[in-house]
């Protein structure tokens, strides 16, 4: 068992935290709302901190699940940020879906100071967070990887270093392309079905059992189909995530012509109000 801080308690953190508690780990949280700290430890025990530095002093380990590139920068560096806590030997493992750059510039900070940074982003949703199903990919040392692994595992169903600082974050990103395809795909047969006029629960039945079978087809059709919106990830988070994987696109000369134009339908879907509905509400754009 060991100490660990975890920065960051929205949809995803809240619950990964959990599941570090109850598999008996001795858990200090942080977050930007204090008050939201003090509820986790009301229900989860453990301990409180009002600043990421104070949360990451004396750990063995500091999660983080944040929001974007700055919003991880403002919890690692400067006076208050968790490595002017964190002592030689402590891995820091970032679950936040930020950039690779990010990744190896905190990587890089971390070495500095003997601290092991790991990027670790995560798969899965908010009902692989609280169900601790997720799939996690990281990007690190080997060695720190070897170290955080089995913590890693209490919110995890899968977990592999995929290479050096930063490749867990490009694995992210094939992530997003794959699902951004796969999810404007399940909405236009949707939408498809229900113009020919067939029964589209009995067609993705009957289709679910071969090779267009999907994640999105078996645990979003029958919210889609029932023009509901409101099951996972938003539309905002979808966004910001494309984005991250088109300007490393940019970079590395990857050509990504579905993803860019299923990024320009989700900014649609925001235009119609949807900036918080799932990632599945592709179909509200079809239908409106």
């Amino acid at each position: 068992m060991a100490n660990v801080a975890f920065l960051g308690l929205g949809v995803m953190g809240y619950p990964m935290a959990r599941h570090l508690a109850s598999k008996g780990h001795t858990v200090t949280v942080y977050n930007r709302t204090f008050a939201k700290a003090e509820k986790w430890v009301s229900e989860h025990g453990g301990k409180a901190a009002k600043t990421p530095r104070e949360a990451a002093t004396g750990q063995d380990f500091v999660f983080a699940c944040v929001g974007n590139d700055d919003d991880l920068r403002s919890v690692v560096l400067g006076a208050d940020g968790a490595l002017a806590g964190m002592t030689k030997g402590t891995v820091f493992v970032d679950n936040t879906t930020a950039s690779a750059e990010v990744a190896r510039e905190l990587y890089a900070a971390a070495k500095e100071k003997g601290v092991s940074f790991i990027d670790a982003p995560v798969s899965g949703g908010q009902a692989g967070a609280e169900n601790g199903v997720l799939t996690v990919m990281c990007g690190g040392d080997e060695d720190a990887f070897a170290r955080a692994e089995p913590v890693i595992m209490s919110f995890a169903r899968a977990c592999k270093r995929l290479g050096p600082s930063g490749a867990g974050q490009l694995t992210k990103m094939v992530n997003q392309i794959c699902i951004a395809g796969v999810v404007q795909g399940l909405a236009e047969g949707v939408h498809f079905a229900k113009k020919a006029g067939l029964d589209v629960e009995a067609v993705i039945e009957t289709i679910s059992k071969g090779a267009a079978q999907s994640w999105q087809m078996e645990n979003r059709y029958k919210t889609m189909n029932a023009g509901k919106f409101d099951f996972g990830f938003a539309v905002d988070w979808m966004r910001k995530d494309l984005a991250i994987c088109l300007e490393e696109a940019r970079s590395n000369g990857a050509n990504l012509p579905l993803t860019a134009l299923v990024d320009q339908f989700y900014a649609e879907v925001q235009k119609m109000g949807g900036r918080r509905w799932d990632t599945s509400s592709l179909l509200a754009r079809l239908e409106r």
